[in-house]
């Protein structure tokens, strides 16, 4: 193949089980990792899911921990880990959204635990390494191989009642996972062609989830570009768009999917600048330029698309941009304090990127 460089590519490292009803083989791959107690962890919401978990392990259930928060509190992880060694448990099972995630990676890099996660969104943090934890209003992020789940079980039919609009802001979460793997300073031609295949799955297919949100066949499409963009993420390095949003979430308290919604085209298009070759492919599967695209895409589902409607303040927007650039970090255009504030004041007023 002429023109190819030299890469690396490590190798996909997680157990995926993927299908329809593949939640009730949770408890033959607990006994696969060679372990016979868990314990089920959830968000309070999802009380009943975790229940569903607890059913399916039967004796193997060592309890539930229902208390998973967004952006992983460090407090709330301590709680959990007071809870996983009371009960006996040798494993972590976690089922919902980046919050459980979260939670179960967090349990898992502190006590050598294994885990396997059963995600219920398409935010996609689940094939990573990279664990956000949020102390004293600051969101911390870093990545080890203990934090990485042993086995994902996708489980199509429990992303059926995944209403719409967390549906389209969890999709958006997921496609930036992707786009930041095309720029990455370590991509390769195999996470390449998973990020492209990804948006794909979710530009032919997120349209008839938000027509029908019941429609099966488009769910597991929808579903699959998420594995898919999780799966570049984890082999990959984060840039600009995660910084930001872990500013954002970390530091005052933004929804984590929303604010992915929010700023992917802002940080995408600012970033297209730099590497247009990487992203024109972009650009092509979403119409227009790659951040009006996207913008695009985002407004005709529903997205939202103003910072200023998720409760965050222009008073806030220098300090954000401060935090922002406190620390070096690598992205593929170069960038000042008043470029990333430029950057967060037209996503708080949600104007349409022209690049």
């Amino acid at each position: 193949m002429t023109g190819l460089g030299g890469f690396v590519f490590p190798g996909i490292q997680t157990r995926v089980v993927f299908g329809r009803g593949t939640l009730a083989s949770v408890g033959e791959e607990l006994l696969a990792l060679g372990h016979e107690s868990a314990l089920v962890l959830s968000t309070p919401h999802q009380l009943n899911q975790a229940e569903a978990v607890a059913g399916h392990l039967g004796k193997a259930a060592a309890g539930l921990f229902t208390q998973a928060a967004m952006h992983t509190p460090v407090d709330v992880t301590e709680s959990a880990i007071e809870a996983f060694r009371k009960s006996g448990a040798t494993c972590v099972v976690g089922i919902g959204g980046g919050s459980t995630v979260g939670l179960a990676k967090a349990i898992a890099t502190r006590t050598g635990a294994d885990q396997i996660v059963i995600p219920t969104t398409y935010a996609g943090s689940e094939m990573t390494d990279i664990l956000g934890e949020t102390t004293d209003g600051e969101k911390t992020t870093r990545r080890d191989a203990s934090i990485r789940p042993e086995v994902v079980i996708y489980d199509v039919d429990l992303t059926l009642s995944l209403p719409v609009d967390m549906t389209v802001t969890s999709a958006l979460n997921a496609i930036a996972h992707g786009i930041e793997g095309l720029y990455a300073a370590d991509a390769n031609p195999i996470t390449d062609m998973m990020a492209l295949d990804a948006m794909r799955a979710f530009k032919d297919a997120l349209p008839d989830v938000v027509r029908d949100m019941n429609d099966a066949e488009a769910r597991s499409k929808v579903l699959y570009g998420a594995w898919l963009c999780s799966t570049a993420l984890g082999y990959v390095s984060m840039a600009l768009h995660h910084k930001l949003c872990h500013v954002l979430g970390g530091s005052f308290g933004l929804p984590h999917a929303d604010t992915h919604a929010i700023m992917l085209p802002h940080t995408a298009g600012f970033n297209a600048v730099a590497v247009p070759d990487k992203l024109a492919p972009v650009a092509e599967i979403f119409g227009g330029s790659v951040g009006g695209g996207l913008w695009d895409f985002a407004k005709a589902h529903g997205a939202p698309l103003r910072l200023a409607d998720l409760g965050f303040s222009a008073d806030d927007l220098d300090r954000a941009a401060e935090i922002a650039t406190r620390n070096p970090y690598d992205n593929p255009r170069a960038f000042d304090r008043s470029d990333i504030r430029d950057l967060l004041e037209a996503a708080w007023e949600g104007t349409r990127p022209d690049n």
